[in-house]
């Protein structure tokens, strides 16, 4: 899997993972765990599964391959 997310979307997810665990644990909801633990995944590895279905990528280019 190549890394389609840049750094600002990562920290973005890692935010909304975090909110969304404490929603889960406040409410005790499954869903919402399930869904931070997504968004902790994506967060960690760079790669998110509706941008490669797009074509999307935030990450920024390399200029030394160039």
């Amino acid at each position: 899997m190549k890394q389609n997310i840049g750094t600002a979307d990562r920290i973005f997810r890692l935010s909304l993972g975090i909110l969304l665990l404490v929603y889960a644990w406040w409410q005790g909801s499954w869903i919402a765990l399930a869904l931070a633990l997504f968004t902790f995944y994506e967060a960690l590895a760079g790669w998110c599964l509706f941008y490669q279905l797009i074509g999307k990528n935030s990450c920024p280019i390399n200029r030394d391959k160039i």
